[in-house]
């Protein structure tokens, strides 16, 4: 299962996988995401939890780059990847420098409490360098 939630209020949109995660249910998400970010700010962040994931079909890689890509588009900040097992990255950290700029920040922690640390912590540099544009 691969899920897809927002927060505009705290301008944070959550993608979860779960399980065996099919390229078909990863295509579905990338839609998602572009209907979910299409109202958002310049500056907000991703969360992308894949503590439960067991593996992805490595045809849903496209349908990966397609979510990043609307990130992008829509100006992320930041995306917090919550990856407690290395040997499970799905080919992310080799999909990210053809889908993102330098000018977001990756971060990568092994559990939820880092990332929430990591989101605040971002939350507060925005707040000094004022607002996104």
């Amino acid at each position: 299962m691969y899920a897809v939630e927002s927060d505009q209020t705290k301008r944070l949109l959550l993608i979860s996988a779960v399980g065996r995660v099919t390229a078909e249910e990863v295509a579905g998400a990338a839609t998602r995401v572009r209907e979910l970010v299409a109202d958002f700010e310049p500056g907000f962040q991703a969360l992308t939890d894949f503590r439960f994931l067991e593996s992805m079909e490595a045809a849903a890689a496209p349908h990966v780059g397609q979510i990043m890509d609307a990130l992008a588009a829509k100006q992320v900040a930041c995306v917090v990847r919550v990856m407690p097992d290395p040997k499970k990255d799905i080919g992310l950290n080799i999909l990210s420098p053809f889908h993102y700029g330098p000018e977001i920040l990756l971060v990568t922690v092994e559990n939820l409490a880092e990332a929430l640390k990591a989101l605040v912590e971002t939350i507060g540099s925005n707040a000094e360098s004022g607002p996104a544009r």
